[in-house]
């Protein structure tokens, strides 16, 4: 149950505001990589390949150039703002005050996913400058957005729990999360690969979140839709699993 919402507002309001005081940093940063990743990828390799499955490719790297920031940006975002209670000591405080997990994991969460999609959102008006991207699922590529932030913030979440360093808190995203997006069709098709690799790369999970996401864009993908939520709805479920342990078991929370 949901009753405090005072205090969800709280926590939620407390990380914005820090949000807020790099909120110029957080803006030119995303425009600055997608800029660049425009002229490398789209000038560069996409005057040599002029379409990907019909697509023009300068188009067609926006939903990969999008899932690739917002995975990294979910991620430090949820992870940052529950491990900083850790490292201060005020997690106590936090844990004794009348808020459930449930509302915790919301407010910390919420505020991470907030971030991400304000981030995502950034990126693809700035992608607009670069190339005309035509969106044919506008409904469902703005949800399917949203599902994939707070996802990915819930594995951020686990994340921060887990970490005992601040250099812990880089370990999994840097050596997991980002060779697996750039692995996982974020720049070009799976089709374009040779069969066995192509096989390889399927049991890649960020294959079927990209190719998602990318299907909500063009009506088009390396997987079935069907999958790609599916896979999403897993993982999803996984990481609020995981969460209800640590909060029941009090792992690397209470101690």
């Amino acid at each position: 149950m949901i009753s405090n919402l005072r205090g969800i507002r709280a926590i939620y309001l407390f990380e914005m505001a820090r949000f807020g005081r790099t909120f110029w940093t957080s803006l030119m940063l995303p425009v600055i990589t997608t800029a660049l990743y425009f002229v490398v990828f789209g000038s560069a390799i996409g005057g040599r390949m002029a379409e990907v499955g019909g697509v023009p490719y300068g188009a067609f790297i926006v939903p990969g150039l999008m899932m690739l920031t917002m995975f990294t940006e979910s991620i430090s975002n949820a992870s940052f703002g529950i491990y900083m209670p850790k490292w201060t000591g005020t997690i106590y405080e936090m844990l004794s005050a009348p808020l459930s997990p449930l509302e915790t994991v919301i407010a910390y969460v919420g505020a991470a996913a907030t971030k991400s999609v304000i981030i995502g959102s950034i990126i693809f008006a700035t992608a607009h400058l670069f190339v005309d991207v035509q969106v044919a699922h506008p409904l469902l590529m703005i949800l399917f957005m949203i599902l994939m932030a707070v996802t990915f913030c819930l594995f951020g979440f686990i994340i921060g729990v887990w970490a005992q360093s601040f250099e812990q808190l880089q370990v999994i995203p840097l050596l997991i999360v980002y060779p697996l997006t750039f692995l996982g069709g974020a720049f070009y098709s799976l089709d374009m690969l040779p069969a066995a690799w192509r096989t390889v790369t399927l049991f890649n999970p960020v294959v079927y979140l990209i190719s998602g996401f990318r299907w909500t864009f063009f009506g088009q993908g390396d997987v079935a839709i069907e999958v790609s939520m599916g896979a999403v709805a897993l993982f999803f479920t996984l990481c609020l699993a995981v969460i209800f342990w640590m909060f029941r078991t009090g792992y690397r929370l209470k101690n």
